[in-house]
């Protein structure tokens, strides 16, 4: 099977939706299939960020599949690319179908309507777009570009990919009528981890001290103004804990800075939190295995690839009952679950670190919930034959 991947960007420093369209494809690939990822060079939003250095237009080998990256212009901020569009309507055809990522991304949105144009079979994956209160932001644009992009795009989609029950319950259609999938995402355990309290020594960390990790972009919906003051109100209990907070924003510097510069510098945290900016690799996968507990507490969070990363390193997670996989954590009692609220976030918090006896068996329920639910392998084969079902029902006689 021919299949088309397209994303706005794979720089991983905008986090999840870049990391899981490599981890796809890769997959995919190993499943037999032919796949090309179309994307762009974009590697942050604003004049200091240097794109990608890769080569432009051409085949690029990458892990059992094929990368094109086109040249990022001339709206640096919504990773916009005339080239990308221009040689999608001149090889198009040559596809099965097509898996595109994101919507209100003027990129993804003009691929839809080549695709459409083209009679390519398309499906569209929102990554949270569609939930309610992200359409808050700017409500007014998103209602004009909805209503008038959008709606048609979603209409004309073969399927639209939801990465949970959740996410596909409350998003908005604009009207169209979809065929939707639930399909999750999925996580690669590591090769790259040093060993146990090897990061904790590079990093001037406690080695003793429970470990409290945030690894997420740092972005108003993640829910840090529920966590910063939560954490100040156990450490005012004296109970014993340091936080690492990592993660940055490519899209919002001056909230990225804002956000840093309120946990490093609160009176009362101060020396207990380490702020690192942008992590990968070694490091991320070290800070992974030392925590103790992973915090997440976002207002909506479609998926939480960040909280998957978690469960397969084996860190029992404290994540807010709006992270839309918060039900299989609790299922495998993997983890503490909050209301987005600083009173019951404490709550949650006060009693995983109270409860330090539980954390190995909880680290070995997170993994079971990774290995069962979010492995590549299965999510390839059951993206395979999704993909099998709507080219059959579109190839079918009317």
């Amino acid at each position: 099977m021919k299949i088309l991947q397209i994303v706005p960007s794979v720089s991983l420093v905008y986090g999840g939706p870049s990391q899981m369209i490599r981890g796809l494809s890769m997959a995919l690939a190993q499943a037999g299939a032919d796949v090309t990822l179309l994307t762009t060079d974009s590697n942050g939003d604003t004049l200091g960020d240097r794109p990608l250095d890769v080569p432009l237009a051409q085949a690029v080998p990458t892990e059992g599949y094929t990368t094109f990256y086109f040249r990022c212009w001339p709206f640096r901020r919504y990773k916009f690319s005339p080239d990308l569009l221009g040689w999608l309507g001149r090889h198009g055809t040559r596809f099965e179908i097509a898996h595109i990522h994101a919507l209100f991304s003027p990129l993804s949105t003009a691929a839809a309507t080549v695709a459409r144009l083209q009679g390519l079979p398309y499906v569209l994956r929102p990554l949270g777009t569609l939930d309610p209160a992200d359409l808050q932001k700017k409500e007014l644009l998103k209602k004009i570009y909805g209503r008038i992009l959008e709606g048609p795009n979603l209409a004309g989609a073969a399927a639209v990919h939801f990465t949970s029950v959740q996410e596909a319950t409350i998003s908005e259609r604009y009207g169209a009528k979809t065929q939707d999938w639930v399909i999750p995402l999925g996580v690669t355990e590591s090769t790259v981890a040093p060993a146990s309290g090897e990061m904790r020594k590079e990093l001037g960390l406690y080695p003793q001290r429970p470990l409290i990790l945030y690894m997420s972009r740092l972005d108003p919906k993640k829910g840090l103004d529920l966590l910063l003051p939560a954490l100040a109100t156990l450490a005012a209990e004296k109970l014993d804990f340091q936080f690492v907070l990592a993660g940055s924003n490519p899209q919002d510097r001056a909230y990225e800075k804002y956000i840093q510069e309120a946990f490093s510098q609160n009176q009362i945290l101060r020396d207990r939190v380490k702020v690192m900016g942008f992590v990968q690799g070694r490091q991320k996968e070290g800070l992974l295995k030392d925590a103790d507990l992973f915090v997440l507490p976002s207002y909506y969070e479609n998926f939480g690839i960040a909280v998957a990363e978690a469960l397969v390193a084996g860190t029992p997670v404290v994540i807010s009952d709006q992270v839309d996989i918060h039900p299989e954590v609790r299922a495998y009692d993997a983890g503490w679950i909050s209301r987005c609220e600083v009173p019951d976030l404490c709550i949650q918090l006060r009693a995983a670190l109270s409860e330090s006896t539980e954390w190995p068996t909880k680290s070995d329920n997170a993994r079971r919930l990774a290995k069962e639910k979010y492995t590549w392998g299965a999510i390839a084969a059951r993206m395979l034959t999704a993909y099998e079902d709507v080219l059959k029902q579109s190839s079918a006689p009317l």
